[in-house]
């Protein structure tokens, strides 16, 4: 759930806005010219009646003109007001097309926005969905293709590539408009898919899903910027909450349905099948997108090159997250070379593509990208091993331990609704810092379950908690995110933000597979257990995961409070 905050609510996110947050409608060119009419008419009968009284009018040359000037007058007039809003199209959010229909603004499922809306809501969709499916058929897949030794780079190589990508698609949506990159990412994420379903030996199905992840990459940043220049300010939170409530269905849905298709049909359709369902969502978006958000931020501006460097540094991040990865998961001396390397790469790319001060959570910006991180890596470490916990120390079945989450998809999508209310607004920093307490505490918690007293669905209830402080955590970073950035950093901007999400996902879960392995815990990929007898598995080695993500979710609390008052830069 954490690479999509972006995260969608068609049904319940708020449709109209509260009065208090009604802005004036912006002029049609109709509009502008019958007012201009009447205001001259009113003008020109006011003069006739000063006339009439002595006139003011003695000058021959302050009469009235001509009508025929008056109209060329207007028009102009007119010209210059439609110009104008048209160069400010792809400029400040406030300046979004604010439609009224019968005297109310129109929402996200309003008829201006309802194509594009319905659209994106369904790519999400079926990310979330692939996310959840694919997880379950991964173990037979890698078993058929005798590739157990390389289950772990099924995962780690989605994330890896998907890094690359969120900063390629940062800088083509920046320059070109999210339009190309959200097209070539669907095409990538749905090549993917046919590669691994496809796959013959378990290196081509990794490759399979390093092109799937490069596809997701550009994809998820070419979605924020979509909400960035399509959507007025007002509305930004609720489409955001519409991405999060689009996780609901695919989270208690997803395992269940990949599980039947993988006994029924096999594995490979979990994979085939997806790209099939892209055609409708992206036949829905793409004209939207091209309508409303196509283009560069400043039409009048010069079109700057790609930033090789970035491009370098997006380069290096990727392989040093990659080696990182590989060290995590094969404890031996050796492994402390990869390790060096990875670290090596990966520090200096990523202090050069995230904004100055995220290190030390300097104020504004660089904190919103910081809390991103910390919120999503940490909450996701520790819920990898939940099912295992649940299955391995209170002998649930793999089903039952997964439903035990269920839950909390509709509390994540209930957060994110609460953050999208208008009325909660004033408050949203205090709610990112009771989101990120209630993580905290949902992750304190769930070591609980391996004392035997305490009854197994104390996890339920404290995961529910747990993800509707993330739904509010996730859904106002992002509003956060593009209220602190300029149109023509927005993808930049969002690229970091989901830079800082997926880094702290493959880190933080190396970290705890690390100390899950070093106590006893058996071998442990990208969050998934692959071990034989893991019923012996010490209990210290699941405190030794949560404990220390609690922590990180703790500290998380603390960066909360420094949001607002500070400037993103470099």
């Amino acid at each position: 759930m954490a690479l999509l905050p972006l995260t969608l609510e068609p049904m319940t996110v708020p449709l109209e806005p509260s009065d208090a947050d009604v802005a004036p409608r912006p002029a049609t060119a109709a509009g502008t010219f019958a007012d201009d009419t009447r205001d001259h008419k009113r003008d020109h009968q006011r003069d006739q009646r000063d006339d009439e009284r002595g006139g003011r009018h003695d000058d021959p040359q302050a009469a009235d003109p001509p009508a025929e000037q008056v109209a060329a007058q207007v028009a102009e007039q007119v010209t210059a007001r439609g110009a104008e809003q048209d160069g400010n199209h792809h400029g400040s959010h406030d300046d979004r097309p604010d439609l009224r229909h019968h005297g109310k603004r129109s929402g996200v499922l309003g008829r201006e926005h309802r194509a594009l809306s319905i659209g994106i809501v369904a790519v999400v969709f079926l990310i979330a969905f692939e996310a959840t499916a694919v997880g379950t058929a991964m173990p037979v897949a890698a078993r058929e293709l005798h590739g157990i030794p390389l289950y772990a780079f099924a995962f780690s190589a989605y994330f890896t590539t998907s890094l690359f990508g969120m900063v390629v698609s940062g800088q083509w949506a920046d320059r070109k408009g999210p339009l190309g990159a959200l097209a070539g990412g669907m095409s990538a994420f749905a090549a993917g898919l046919m590669l691994s379903g496809t796959a013959g030996v378990m290196w081509v199905f990794v490759l399979g899903r390093a092109v799937q992840g490069l596809g997701g990459g550009l994809v998820i940043v070419a979605l924020y910027v979509v909400v960035s220049r399509a959507y007025p300010r007002r509305l930004q939170p609720a489409i955001m909450a519409a991405f999060a409530a689009s996780w609901v269905i695919p989270s208690v849905v997803g395992p269940l349905a990949a599980g039947t298709v993988t006994e029924q049909l096999g594995w490979r359709w979990v994979f085939i099948g997806i790209p099939a369902l892209v055609v409708v969502p992206l036949a829905l978006a793409l004209p939207a997108i091209r309508r409303t958000a196509s283009g560069p931020a400043d039409p009048s501006a010069p079109v700057a090159a790609f930033d090789r460097r970035r491009i370098r540094l997006a380069l290096g991040i990727s392989i040093g997250a990659g080696f990182l990865q590989y060290a995590g998961q094969d404890l031996q001396w050796l492994s402390l070379l990869p390790a060096a390397l990875g670290a090596a790469l990966l520090v200096p790319s990523a202090l050069g593509l995230l904004p100055a001060g995220t290190y030390r959570a300097a104020r504004g910006l660089p904190s919103v990208v910081l809390l991103r991180g910390v919120a999503a890596g940490s909450f996701i470490a520790a819920e990898s091993f939940v099912p295992l916990m649940l299955v391995t120390q209170r002998g649930l079945s793999p089903t039952m331990a997964g439903l035990s989450l269920a839950v909390g998809g509709a509390t994540w999508a209930l957060g994110s609704y609460v953050q999208s209310r208008p009325r909660t607004e004033p408050y949203r920093e205090r709610l990112v810092v009771l989101g990120m307490l209630l993580v905290a505490a949902a992750i304190a918690t769930a070591p609980s379950v391996l004392i035997e007293a305490v009854p197994v669905w104390t996890v339920g209830v404290a995961w529910g908690f747990g993800c509707f402080g993330m739904g509010l955590v996730i859904g106002s970073t992002s509003v956060l995110l593009l209220k602190l950035s300029a149109p023509e950093e927005a993808g930049a901007n969002s690229a970091a933000l989901q830079i800082s999400d997926a880094l702290s996902n493959v880190l933080l879960l190396a970290a705890g597979g690390a100390a899950f392995a070093a106590l006893g815990g058996g071998a442990v990929g990208a969050g998934h257990a692959v071990t034989d007898g893991v019923s012996g598995t010490h209990p210290a080695a699941f405190t030794a995961v949560f404990l220390p993500m609690a922590g990180v979710a703790l500290a998380g609390a603390w960066v909360a409070t420094r949001l607002k008052n500070g400037q993103g830069g470099r």
